[in-house]
Parts: structure tokens; C-alpha cells; sequence
């Protein structure tokens, strides 16, 4: 698995290696140099490591979905990532905290946490980051999503807003 990478893409089970052909081409037709596409071991998720800022990579695969939607057959999801860390509880929260700067004082946020073969509980690590963060919690409808994607040994963090994940089956519908 890459061990520092800025997207994670979502797909069915069994169609993980078609996924990383996928995202490697549509990571090209952005423009991306070289980008690095690979499974991670568990069903259904790839990262990719690409020079692309992940935040405008997201929105410009939204605009070729709109122009293209045939060329996405097997994402489900991209979600962008900011810093990647070892799973630690620690490092995750002090990473975390770093992010939750850019919360401005007038915005809420929400803290989720997606886990993936970790012993590590939701509920430890959504209390250590709030013990370190004293902005505004909205659990509906929060400006910012402090995202924290545990995968194994790894974890990926990004401070997003709710529209800055890329949901194929959600922009079917629009």
C-alpha cells in the first residue's frame, strides 16, 4: 500500500484492480504526472498519491463526470486527503489539531471517522480530538468535516466541506 497518499477512491468488492486502472486514467486525463494507484488490501479501497492538489483534483473530476459519466464505471467515491499519519492515537489527534485551525470561529464542524482493520475505538479518537478543539459542533450540518480514514497502519486527514467528496450515485442524481 502507498504509505503517503492524498486520495482515497471507493469501489464494489472484486473490482479493485479494474478501479486502479480506472483512477490512474482519470487521474492522466486531470493532467496528473505520474500519479501512483494501489490497492490497499482491504475490499472495495484504493489510494493514489498524485501531485494534483486533492481538493481541485476533486472538483475537476466532478466537472469530466458531468462531461463524461461513462468513463466512471467502477468509482463509488473520491475523497481527498491532506496529511497522511500513522494510525496512532496521538499522532492522529495532534494531526488533527493542525487541521482544525483553518475552522474559523464563526463555522461548526463534525469529526468522522471511517476505521478499517485498526483496535482503535471511533469514540477514543473522536474524544481526543474534541478535547483539542473548542469551535462549534453541528452533527446535521456542520460547515467543516474534520474526516479522519483509518486504513491498517495508516491514516489519512483532511479538514473538507460537505460537498468535497466526489459520490458518483449522488451526482447521478443532480
Amino acid at each position: 500500500m502507498l504509505r503517503d497518499f492524498n486520495i482515497i477512491a471507493t469501489c464494489s468488492r472484486g473490482t479493485e484492480n479494474k478501479m486502479c486502472s480506472e483512477l490512474r486514467y482519470l487521474l492522466n486525463e486531470l493532467g496528473a504526472p505520474s500519479p501512483l494507484v494501489g490497492k490497499t488490501g482491504i475490499s472495495g479501497l484504493i489510494v493514489a498519491k498524485t501531485l494534483l492538489d486533492p481538493f481541485k483534483a476533486i472538483n475537476k473530476f466532478r466537472v469530466l463526470f458531468r462531461e463524461r459519466p461513462y468513463e466512471f464505471r467502477y468509482t463509488q467515491r473520491i475523497i481527498p486527503i491532506e496529511k497522511t499519519v500513522p494510525t496512532d492515537l496521538e499522532e492522529i489527534i495532534l494531526s488533527a489539531k493542525e487541521l482544525s485551525s483553518r475552522i474559523e470561529e464563526d463555522e461548526s464542524f463534525r469529526i468522522t471517522v471511517e476505521k478499517r482493520f485498526t483496535s482503535i475505538h471511533s469514540s477514543d479518537v473522536i474524544e481526543g480530538i474534541a478535547a483539542e478543539i473548542q469551535k462549534k459542533v453541528d452533527l446535521e450540518n456542520p460547515d467543516k468535516i474534520l474526516l479522519i480514514e483509518i486504513i491498517g497502519e495508516l491514516t489519512g486527514i483532511a479538514l473538507i466541506k460537505p460537498n468535497e467528496i466526489l459520490s458518483v450515485r449522488k451526482e447521478k442524481m443532480l
